[in-house]
Formats: C-alpha cells, sequence, structure tokens
C-alpha cells in the first residue's frame, strides 16, 4: 500500500521515481525488471504524482506527490475517483487492496460468487470492461485518470487485447503504468505502445538498510538468498525463512535430510532446491555462486548429474501448485539433489 512515505520506505526508488517524471513522454508507461523491487509501489507513486494538487497542472509531469493534499489523501484510502487499479484477486490481500475487492471497486465483483471460488490469478476481461467504463467519463476531479495494471503479464488473451483498444486511442487525460516481471509475456501490439522503464536491482547498502528497517535478522544472508531482491527477502523472512536456515540447507542436502522443507509451501521450497541447484552449477564451472555463500557450498568436479536434477526441479515447478502428493514429491526431489551432489563431487572427468 502506497502512502505519502513510501519513497523513504523504499528509498531505492527515489531515482527511478525523479527519472519517470522527468522522462515520460507517452500517455502509457511500463515499470520493467526482476520481481521484488518495487515495481508495484513505483507505479503507484507515479499514478499518485499525476493525481497530486499540490502543484499546478503544468508541473505535475515532474514532481513527486505532496502526500497530503486532498487528492493524495483519496489516493492513499483507496478512494480517489480518478484512479482504478487492475490486479489479479489472488494478489490483492498481500498487497492491501482486499477491501477493494470486498466492495466491488476497481471492476472487482465482490459478491458471494467470488467468495467460494478460489481467487484467480489472472486479470479477466470483466475487470478490463470496468476500467473501460470507468475511462469514459469525465475526471471528477479536472486532473489525470490513471490506470495501474499489475502484473502486466496477468492480463489473459482477450483482456490484454481489450486492454489494447484503449492503449492505442487514448483520452486526453487518460494515463497509464503497467508493471511487469515478464514483458516478453506481454502482447509486442502492448509493449510497443508503452514507454519502456527499466528498474533493475538496488544497491545492497540501501537494501540491508531497509531490511533491517523492517525487522529482518539476518538481512546480508536473506538479501543473497533472494537474488538481490529486498522485497523478496522480507517476505520470505516474514514466511518463517531464517539466515541460519538457509546456510543450513546445502549440508542438509548432503545429508539428504528431506524434513528440512517440510514445512515450506512446495512451489517455495521447490524454489529454493532450484537455488541452490543454480549455485551448485555454478560452482562446477568456477563461477562464484549467486544464492548462497561460497563457504556454505560443496565444490562440484561434474556438472552433468546436477544437469539431471535441475531438469527434474523444473518438471516439478510446473507442477507445484497441484501436486498430487507433496510429502512424496519433496523426499524424491531431495534424493535426486543428494544422489547427483554425491555423484558430482566423487567422480572425476
Amino acid at each position: 500500500m502506497v502512502g505519502p512515505n513510501q519513497q523513504q520506505s523504499l528509498p531505492w526508488l527515489v531515482q527511478p521515481l525523479s527519472q519517470a517524471l522527468a522522462t515520460a513522454r507517452s500517455h502509457a508507461l511500463l515499470v520493467q525488471g526482476p520481481a521484488g523491487v518495487g515495481q508495484f509501489d513505483l507505479a503507484l507513486l507515479l499514478a499518485q504524482a499525476w493525481l497530486c494538487e499540490q502543484h499546478p497542472a503544468s508541473e505535475q509531469r515532474s514532481r513527486p506527490a505532496c502526500g497530503h493534499c486532498a487528492s493524495c489523501l483519496l489516493f492513499q484510502s483507496h478512494t480517489h475517483p480518478d484512479f482504478q487499479l487492475l490486479l489479479p484477486d489472488a494478489l490483492r490481500e498481500s498487497l492491501g487492496w482486499a477491501q477493494e475487492a470486498e466492495t466491488g471497486r476497481d471492476g472487482i465483483d465482490g459478491g458471494s460468487k467470488a467468495s467460494k471460488t478460489k481467487p484467480s490469478r489472472e486479470i479477466k476481461i470483466d475487470a478490463v470492461r470496468a476500467m473501460l467504463n470507468f475511462t469514459q467519463v469525465t475526471s471528477a476531479r479536472g486532473r489525470a485518470k490513471v490506470v495501474v495494471v499489475y502484473p502486466a503479464e496477468a492480463l489473459n488473451h482477450v483482456a490484454a487485447n481489450a486492454l489494447l483498444k484503449t492503449l492505442e486511442e487514448p483520452g486526453g487525460l487518460l494515463r497509464f503504468v503497467l508493471a511487469s516481471n515478464s514483458p516478453e509475456g506481454l502482447l509486442p501490439t502492448i509493449r510497443s505502445r508503452c514507454q519502456p522503464l527499466p528498474l533493475g536491482l538496488p544497491a545492497r547498502q540501501p537494501s540491508l538498510q531497509w531490511l533491517s528497517e523492517c525487522g529482518v535478522i539476518g538481512p546480508e544472508v536473506l538479501l543473497m538468498a533472494a537474488g538481490g531482491r529486498p522485497q523478496e527477502a522480507r517476505d520470505w523472512f516474514e514466511a518463517g525463512l531464517r539466515a541460519n536456515a538457509w546456510q543450513q540447507l546445502p549440508q542438509r542436502l548432503a545429508r539428504g535430510e528431506a524434513a528440512a522443507l517440510v514445512d515450506w509451501p512446495l512451489p517455495r521450497a521447490i524454489d529454493a532446491l532450484q537455488r541452490l541447484c543454480h549455485d551448485l552449477l555454478r560452482r562446477s564451472h568456477g563461477a562464484a555462486p549467486t544464492y548462497f555463500a561460497a563457504e556454505s557450498l560443496p565444490t562440484p568436479s561434474l556438472a552433468a548429474p546436477l544437469h539431471g536434477w535441475d531438469a527434474a526441479l523444473r518438471r516439478a515447478a510446473r507442477h507445484a501448485e497441484h501436486p498430487l502428493n507433496a510429502g512424496l514429491l519433496m523426499e524424491s526431489l531431495f534424493a535426486q539433489g543428494r544422489q547427483a551432489l554425491l555423484e558430482a563431487t566423487t567422480r572425476r572427468g
């Protein structure tokens, strides 16, 4: 959820926000880059800046939001009449927008039918149609009308085509911010109508400072575990991951202790094993690891056995949301990993 001090809570967004406001030439921006670095937050900061009423309309393109004018207060309370958010139902609670789904705001049906089904991970055509109705109404406060779409790759095919028509012929006051972790998953015609705004990994020091302020213990280890993505490191910590458990994972794999990940959701457990396999492969080729400290890893002499385990992990990841038996699958993946590690560290080419 965005607030007047959101820039301070994610300090690495200050410069990208200023640059985006100063260089935006298109009615649609595409914030793109890795997950876990603040794409959604930056999209909201841009929307709030365009709607802020503290500065003259001629300056609203280049200044951040003030955080205390009437428009900013409406935005922070999720009640701004000139703002609409397209977001999968499955992400609303974790991102602080669950109430909008319950009340039917933002084009979401909050009725009993929705409550009885599993929240969708897609942005569906009904939400886009509601957004189209929103775009055809005159701006309530006389400034911009802003639509944020996150993650943009969650648009299903029909919804993406419906959005494309509006991107091609937007109204004079209408602006879009699309944010995507996988821009290659968007229609090429959508990408071509948006001005790209890359958002890369933030610098290590501000990330560590922010994690410490969030109460994360062992931020150095967890930031590395998350591949330099501070929001992901925070989420993992809040879900129960501790630095010592991450550091011990390679040794526990070598001992075949599948119980090391028994309490983890299966998709996250497979992701952790994929990161471990990735680093073991890097070590086998003499490269530095990405997710684990070098001293916590063995040094495999062969890569081939690890490639076999990597293939098994990738197959498992495709069905991680609906496993037949999560416990047996994790035991199998651990056993395969232990055997691959044993072969990779004892055989010589």
